[in-house]
């Protein structure tokens, strides 16, 4: 999709949704978030800083980038689309979200404009009681 693996999308997605809930974001808010050790978070920090998706200011506040940005959105956006899917298939909230984030990484752009085309139709219909 971007050329990153699919870590380092969780990790941007993960920095975006925080950034929404908090304003700012350190190594530590996504260590914690993702329940991973705080080594781990750093190093991938790094990568996604020598790839210019993010930025960690001297106070060790990371922003996106706007390409890094694009990527979290993107991803955010497929794993809040697959979900409401699952949901609307019956499938519970927790085990809906958890294999969307699995889903959202290897989705073609196609399938995944299908998926979403298809609920807001569903939900279209939902709505007007059909």
């Amino acid at each position: 999709m971007n050329g990153l693996y699919e870590s380092g999308e969780d990790y941007l997605e993960t920095i975006l949704i925080l950034s929404e809930k908090k304003g700012s974001v350190r190594s530590i808010d996504v260590a914690h978030e993702m329940e991973l050790s705080k080594p781990s978070v750093s190093r991938a920090m790094g990568i996604l800083k020598s790839k210019e998706l993010i930025t960690i200011d001297e106070e060790g506040l990371i922003s996106l980038t706007s390409e890094g940005k694009s990527i979290a959105k993107k991803i955010y956006d497929r794993h809040k689309v697959l979900t409401e899917a699952l949901v609307l298939l019956g499938v519970d909230e927790k085990t809906a979200a958890k294999d969307a984030c699995r889903i959202e990484h290897d989705l073609s752009d196609s399938s995944f404009s299908k998926i979403k085309k298809h609920l807001k139709t569903v939900k279209a219909q939902m709505k007007n009681g059909k």
